[in-house]
């Protein structure tokens, strides 16, 4: 397994640096061993991962692949053994968090209760339903439905997550309940976005395309005209589970269940990750996950 790990990094130093003797002096190692190394990873595989020149290297859809996965089990790995050097230190410092609007609003007592474990500790929570750039934001974390395609960042799943369809009572005594998702075209669906219709993806890989009057870049606007009546609105089941018990909102199309996008923590792909964050995730994924083994839908959502 140790040399299968060697190959691993080889390969993602290659990737990463963009050349062979790059790589080499970053490893260590001189260019013709890290050449070995790879031959003997793709030997192993039995694929190509690189075609070389001797101008320019370039990963194949193969290669693209296995990178992001060497990518996740060597940061496993790399938390693994930070994680055994830092032993229990006590988070410190400030910790900056960015989040949706709606989830920030369940994150904020899960904070309180973090901070308070770690007196040493400050919070700064950022709640935008813009998708922020956590690095340039400066942020240490960002608690996000469905996991960004960025190999810079690492992402944890904290939870399930149920996505649903729904409205007031009042809407759908109006209009009438759709019966199939090819019926979304006759309602009134509140967008998310100002940039026009929108797609709404389903998890037998059925898409539709909505319209309504309303749109908003705002989740929460979107949740507030739903509750007064507006039209269909998509949502996480964390989200509106309240409204729902209350009866202020009721799904539909419970038989065609939308695309998941689980709940997930992503901070920056560093060397070593800081006690703050690493504490943090472990915290909030063990919260949470008590949170969803409260909601029926959520722990069949996981499955």
């Amino acid at each position: 397994m140790a040399d299968e790990l060697i190959q691993m990094r080889v390969f993602v130093r290659v990737v990463e640096s963009g050349s062979l003797s790059a790589a080499g002096r970053e490893l260590g190692l001189s260019p013709a061993v890290v050449s070995r190394r790879l031959a003997a990873l793709e030997q192993r595989l039995g694929v190509r991962l690189i075609n070389r020149t001797t101008r320019s290297l370039a990963l194949t859809d193969e290669g693209a692949s296995f990178q992001a996965r060497c990518m996740r089990i060597l940061a496993d790995i790399e938390d693994a053994e930070t994680q055994a050097a830092v032993g229990a230190r006590a988070a410190s410092g400030e910790l900056r968090v960015t989040s949706t609007v709606a989830f920030a609003r369940r994150l904020s007592p899960l904070l309180h209760e973090f901070q308070r474990l770690h007196p040493g500790l400050s919070i700064r929570l950022h709640a935008s339903d813009a998708v922020i750039n956590i690095v340039d934001g400066g942020f240490d974390l960002a608690v996000r439905f469905g996991a960004l395609a960025d190999s810079s960042l690492i992402a944890r799943e904290l939870a399930p997550n149920r996505r649903v369809i729904c409205a007031s009572p009042a809407y759908l005594d109006r209009r009438g309940r759709p019966a199939s998702p090819a019926e979304l075209v006759h309602h009134d669906c509140l967008l998310m976005s100002d940039a026009g219709p929108d797609v709404w993806q389903f998890a037998d890989g059925t898409n539709v395309r909505v319209a309504g009057a309303f749109a908003s870049n705002d989740g929460e606007i979107a949740h507030l005209w739903a509750l007064d009546g507006a039209g269909l609105v998509r949502k996480s089941i964390w989200d509106v589970q309240a409204d729902l018990a209350a009866g202020r909102l009721e799904t539909v199309l419970d038989a065609h269940p939308l695309a998941c996008a689980h709940i997930h923590a992503m901070y920056p792909h560093r060397r070593f990750v800081a006690p703050k964050v690493r504490l943090c995730v472990d915290f909030l994924r063990e919260r949470l996950a008590a949170q969803a083994l409260e909601m029926p839908d959520l722990a069949a959502a996981r499955d």
